[in-house]
């Protein structure tokens, strides 16, 4: 399945591309759900381990970064959190105008376990808790 979120901000593409680009540095912009952070490795195939509540950690892979199109994919590695599998998702920074950006956040996955609607349900939940995270980060 595939699942999309879009969101507007009122930020430059550059200054959203300059937090959303550090994989490592996710609580610089979103703190919602998240005790903490560390990455092994560098550039692609680097590891981010993110602490939720729980003691729960979730690890995401770096797939791909690209700083002249502003976007970056992963997945997820590691003991499985979310009962998805071939999670792939795309994070894309889009310029809108001189102080004006979108933010495309796409992603693909199986979900055996999961009825279609409550995976996606799942899935566009934690995207715009992100986004309301950013939003405050960015706008103010």
């Amino acid at each position: 399945m595939e699942v999309m979120v879009t969101e507007q901000f009122a930020a430059s593409g550059e200054s959203v591309w300059q937090l959303l680009r550090d994989f490592g540095g996710i609580l610089r912009w979103n703190t919602n759900g998240i005790e903490s952070v560390s990455v092994e490795g560098e550039g692609i195939g680097a590891v981010r381990t993110i602490g939720i509540p729980g003691g729960i950690q979730l690890q995401e892979k770096l797939e791909a970064h690209d700083d002249p199109a502003r976007s970056f994919s992963y997945s997820f590695t590691g003991k499985p959190v979310i009962p998805f599998e071939d999670y792939y998702a795309t994070m894309t920074v889009v310029d809108e105008g001189d102080s004006e950006c979108r933010v495309d956040w796409k992603s693909t996955f199986e979900h055996p376990s999961m009825e279609e609607g409550a995976a996606r349900e799942l899935i566009e939940g934690i995207y715009h808790a992100g986004f309301a995270a950013l939003k405050q980060t960015v706008e103010g």
